[in-house]
């Protein structure tokens, strides 16, 4: 391998990069779709990611052939994905919106994702597909916050220099869906969530902003991070953070 690195440095590289992305290339066939269906009721496929119709497309094509026919017919959902990476499935639709900076697209998305996990029962099962990239691309500020606010922050933390830790801090008190509180829309149903990593260290609180993961992150840790990077925000946010108002949810429910 050495003698390979020293007389082909290009080609090694290119064949390493060709291995990485093989890797991390959505493939739920190779699971074998070992996770439980419902004994009754809804099958929601939701996701959000630069991944998210991709792995929306494999999990289609591993549940046609590992399920029954009468639980993939079941199978109905939405994922949200970058402009250009849109692929077709047959039964989960698949929207696109900006990244890394949201738009009003995301935001649709995110509200018609909500209206679908809304008065699910025990007898449901959510699947969430997570990817690099959701956490602009499934966006729905907390009331009292406009769009253009969130952009606005989002827009500075990312030219600041600030870390993937610290703006998904930021991104998740200020979210309606990220930070754990999707996991709390979805109750009582099983959600399952799968997830491609581009996190140093792979936390699934971090990757996408964890909508189905507890947060640890605190409103006072979110106000450290606007600080450190003089972040403008409106006294209603500032206000609502230091009251601890929009503190993210540090435990879920036992079927999580």
């Amino acid at each position: 391998m050495d003698q390979q690195i020293q007389e082909k440095p290009v080609d090694f590289l290119r064949d390493l990069y060709k291995v990485a992305v093989k890797a991390a290339m959505p493939d739920f066939k190779s699971l074998g779709l070992q996770f439980p269906s419902p004994k009754a009721g809804k099958i929601i496929v939701i996701g959000a990611g630069k991944a998210a119709a991709s792995m929306a497309k494999s999990f289609e094509l591993a549940a046609k052939e590992f399920w029954s026919a009468a639980d993939y017919e079941k199978i109905c959902g939405l994922v949200v994905t970058r402009y250009g990476h849109s692929l077709a499935c047959e039964k989960i639709e698949v929207i696109e919106a900006s990244h890394p900076v949201p738009d009003g697209a995301g935001e649709i998305a995110a509200k018609r994702i909500l209206e679908m996990v809304g008065n699910l029962s025990a007898n449901d099962l959510v699947i969430f597909l997570a990817s690099g990239g959701g956490s602009s691309l499934l966006t729905m500020p907390i009331d009292g916050v406009t769009l253009e606010e969130k952009k606005a922050i989002n827009k500075a933390l990312l030219q600041c220099g600030a870390s993937i830790f610290e703006i998904n801090c930021v991104r998740k008190h200020l979210s309606k869906i990220k930070g754990g509180r999707l996991a709390q829309l979805c109750a009582p149903a099983q959600i399952l969530t799968y997830a491609i990593s581009d996190i140093p260290g792979d936390d699934p609180a971090i990757i996408a902003s964890g909508p189905t993961t507890p947060d640890e992150s605190t409103c006072a840790d979110a106000l450290k991070v606007i600080s450190k990077y003089q972040i403008e925000i409106s006294d209603y946010i500032r206000r609502s953070l230091e009251e601890r108002i929009l503190e993210t949810p540090k435990k879920m429910p036992r079927y999580f």
